[in-house]
C-alpha cells in the first residue's frame, strides 16, 4: 500500500499538485500581509502541504473547546470561503476535469474533488496521516 500511495502522489505532483500548491502558497502570502488575516494565511499554508502530497492523509474535524472556538471557526470559514475558498475550489474542479480525461487520471480527479471541503472551510479541520487513529473515527465527508 505504501508503494501505491507513493506512485499516486508522484503522479499527482506532476499533474496537479505543484500548481495547486503554488495557488495555496500565493493565497497564504496574500493573507499574511495583514496581521488580522494571518490565521487565514496559516490555514492556506497547512492546506498547501496537504495538496502537495495528499494520498495517505485524511482530513478530520477537530472540536475546539468552548462556544467561542466553534463560533470563531464558523466566522473564519465564511470569510475564507468568500475571499479564497471559492476560487481555490474552482481550481480543484477545473483540474479534476482535466485529470478525468484519462483513465489513469480518474483517481487524481477524485482526490481533487475530495479536497474541496477543506478548501472551502479549513477552520475546525486537521490533516492527519491515514494511519492515525483519528482518521478512522471522524472523516470529513461534506
Amino acid at each position: 500500500m505504501g508503494l501505491l500511495r507513493f506512485v499516486l502522489n508522484v503522479i499527482w505532483l506532476v499533474t496537479a499538485g505543484i500548481w495547486l500548491f503554488l495557488s495555496y502558497v500565493l493565497a497564504g502570502i496574500v493573507a499574511c500581509l495583514l496581521v488580522v488575516t494571518i490565521p487565514f494565511g496559516l490555514a492556506s499554508f497547512r492546506i498547501a502541504g496537504y495538496v502537495l502530497w495528499p494520498f495517505g492523509r485524511e482530513v478530520v474535524e477537530v472540536r475546539r473547546g468552548g462556544v467561542m472556538g466553534g463560533v470563531m471557526s464558523g466566522v473564519g470559514n465564511v470569510v475564507w470561503f468568500l475571499i479564497a475558498g471559492l476560487w481555490l475550489a474552482i481550481g480543484h474542479i477545473i483540474t479534476a476535469f482535466a485529470q478525468a480525461v484519462t483513465i489513469i487520471g480518474l483517481p487524481m480527479a477524485w482526490a481533487n474533488l475530495k479536497l474541496i471541503p477543506v478548501t472551502c472551510f479549513p477552520f475546525g479541520k486537521e490533516i492527519v496521516d491515514s494511519s492515525d487513529d483519528r482518521s478512522r473515527f471522524v472523516p470529513v465527508t461534506r
